[in-house]
Formats: C-alpha cells, structure tokens, sequence
C-alpha cells in the first residue's frame, strides 16, 4: 500500500523520498520494513548535506563513509552497507547516481565465460553447480599464470587435487572436486587451448561406492508432524504446507521445487511437469492432496509479482522467486516447530524411496517415481530397509553373555 506520512528528510535526497517510498510499497515491504528504509534514507541525506555531498556521488563508498561516521557509543544497531542496497539500486535505475563500480576484467574471464556457456548448453548443468564448476577452474587456471590452461602439465593437475585433499575435504566433496577438474580439462582439451587430453590423468578419489548406511529417514508420523506444523491460516504456512507436500510426496528435490512455474500445472490433467537435472523435464501425476495444498498456495497465499512465473516466492520484500537454499531452510524451520532433529530436505526423498520399498515397490518403479537414470542410484535405498535387514543379518555369538 502507498505511504502517506513519510519520516522527515531534508537534504540532496528530498526529492527522491516520496518515489522511493512508492517503489518500496510496489515490490511488497510492509509499512514497518519501509519505514526503516525511509529513515536511514533521511539520516544519509541530512549527512550528505552537511559533508556538502551531491546525489550523484553517492555510491556503497560514501555509504561506508556514512556508517563510519555514525555515532555507535548508545550501542545502537547499524545497518551494513548491504542494507542500502534497495535505495542505490532505485536510484541507479533513475539514472541519479553513478553505476556501480566494475572489477577489471581478470586473466581468465574470457575463458571462463566460454567455459560457462559449455557447462550449461553441453552438460546442461544447474546455475548452483555452474558455480562450483566455475569456482574450481579459477583456482586451478591461477596456478598458469596470464596464459590460460595451454601451460597446464598432468603434474600441475595432480597437485592441485592433492592440495584440494589437504584441505581436509570429506570423500564425497573430493570426488566432486575430481568431476569438476575432469570436465574443466576436457572442455580445453576440445576448444584448443591445452593440445593433449589430461582429463585422464585426474586421480580418482580414494572411496567405495555405497559402503556405509545412510543417516535414518523420517518416518511417516514424522513427515505427518512437519506438514502439521504449518499453519495454514497464514501466508508463510500455505506456502510451506504446500512445499512439504511437494518434497515428502513427490520426492522431489530442493532444486526442483525452486524452479517449478505456475504454467507446470497441467490442472485439467492432474499433472505436473518437473524441471529435473540435465534440462530433463517430465510430466508426473498430481496427487489430489498435493494438488490441494498448491491450489491453496496460489489461490490464497502468493502475492501477484509482475513477470514472476515461479510457484512459490519469499514472503520477504523483495518478492522474488525462492532459492533451493530457502526450500531447503523450510524443511529445517518445520523440523524445529515440530520437536523434531534437524534434517536436509533430500532426507524426504529418501523417506518415500524408503516407504516405498516397504509397500514392496519394485526398484525399477522407485527409480521412475525419483527420476533416477541409473537404476544403481535406486539401489541405495535398499540399504535402509532395517527391518529387512535384521532378517537376514547373523545373530552375534557374544549375545545373551
């Protein structure tokens, strides 16, 4: 809703106050959110007037400066410079101040990017795990100086891993980091710029597959508590009772959720198409309790966000479309409402591959129900049928001494 009575502002940003307070109220703050970005607007402005100050100059340095200069001897909170953000962001989009500061291009950022553009149109790969991807290359081509990878020796490689190593990297997170440097290579090996293919002189990372039991799933009455925790007659808990479905019911990931549009819902139907690894999309069925919980969400929770397709957004200004982390953090919320040990949302996943098995689902089935393309990747969840387990595990000598 628009602001009526604005705090008091004299100075270079006067002018601005009233528009900046209509932007604040069309991407979605409420009056007390606003009202603390209208203040700290009015205390920047009646600084800049005094340090004789232009609108202009402003930028996150003058800002610093602001802060710096901020009297902290009453132990008042201040803000970071992150906090101006929105206000610097506006203005910029008015063309009031000046852009913001640009690094200079590195040695390596043109390679980067076209590595970048390989990695999504190629592998097909996720913005998160671009950026992981991307993460290890930069280190790795640091080590060539200004040339690029055409200095790069299967020395230089091993070396890198092994330093990766000493970092003190769980199993898991070195053979993801073997993955990363794999492809990186092949990637140069393929556009010219190292002549010989070193992917395979990349070590492998030092572990068994499926060699340890998995952590204990979530049983029925504890998924049934997490989707009791919400409360439905709020916003944030028609969004999160629809979340929880969407992940206990239709396995789904956090990723998953994230990237779900309002167009996936083929309601008529009663499916719902999943935007999965790989750019691969496939059309499920839509349980009537799921589709329940989402109908509610869209009807009655979502605010309406121009040029925002995704299904479930923030319930925090700026409205925007929610990040797998957030999907993520609701699962951890719900766990802490409902009494229960803190758990990631894959763990819901893993319930209904579990509860499944149990029903006495073949795995050919579970490993269509979870989109999986390999059915070994299924067979992991045989591992946590303990019941079965126990029926067939040798009964221990030392027993009953």
């Amino acid at each position: 809703m628009p602001y009526r009575d604005l705090p008091p502002c004299g100075g270079p940003l006067q002018r601005f106050a009233r528009g900046f307070a209509d932007e604040l109220a069309r991407v979605g703050y409420t009056r007390g959110s606003a009202g603390i970005q209208l203040r700290w607007m009015a205390r920047l402005s009646g600084w800049m007037a005094g340090e004789q100050v232009h609108v202009g100059e402003l930028d996150e340095a003058l800002v610093s400066r602001f802060l710096q200069a901020q009297d902290r001897s009453r132990g008042q909170r201040l803000p970071t410079v992150l906090a101006f953000g929105p206000l610097l962001g506006w203005l910029r989009s008015a063309q009031q101040v000046r852009p913001a500061a640009v690094l200079p291009p590195g040695p390596h950022d043109e390679l980067l990017g076209r590595y970048e553009s390989w990695l999504a149109s190629d592998r097909g790969l996720a913005p998160r795990t671009i950026g992981r991807y991307l993460a290890t290359g930069r280190r790795l081509l640091a080590q060539s100086g200004g040339n690029g990878g055409r200095v790069l020796t299967g020395g230089q490689v091993t070396g890198f891993l092994l330093a990766e190593a000493d970092r003190g990297l769980a199993a898991g997170s070195l053979k993801g980091r073997v993955g990363e440097l794999r492809a990186l290579l092949r990637f140069l090996h393929a556009s010219g710029e190292i002549p010989a293919p070193l992917a395979g002189l990349v070590p492998a990372a030092a572990g068994w597959r499926d060699a340890r039991i998995p952590p204990p799933v979530p049983s029925a009455d504890d998924v049934a508590a997490l989707l009791a925790s919400c409360d439905q007659a709020t916003m944030t808990g028609l969004r999160d009772f629809a979340i929880l479905s969407m992940l206990a019911r239709l396995g789904l990931r956090a990723g998953e959720v994230a990237a779900m549009e309002t167009g996936d819902v083929d309601w008529r139907a009663g499916e719902i198409v999943i935007r999965g690894k790989g750019r691969r999309d496939d059309r499920m069925p839509l349980p009537p309790d799921v589709g329940s919980a989402l109908a509610a969400w869209l009807s009655r929770g979502r605010p309406a966000v121009a040029g925002c397709r995704t299904v479930f957004v923030t319930r925090h200004a700026p409205v925007r479309p929610m990040h797998p982390n957030t999907i993520a953090r609701v699962v951890m919320f719900a766990c802490s409402r409902a009494g229960l040990p803190a758990m990631r949302s894959h763990r819901l996943r893993h319930a209904l591959a579990t509860r499944l098995l149990a029903d006495g689902t073949p795995l050919p089935e579970i490993s269509q129900v979870l989109r999986h393309r390999d059915l070994a990747t299924t067979a992991i969840y045989a591992k946590v049928d303990m019941a079965h387990l126990r029926q067939v595990a040798a009964p221990w000598t030392g027993a009953g001494q």
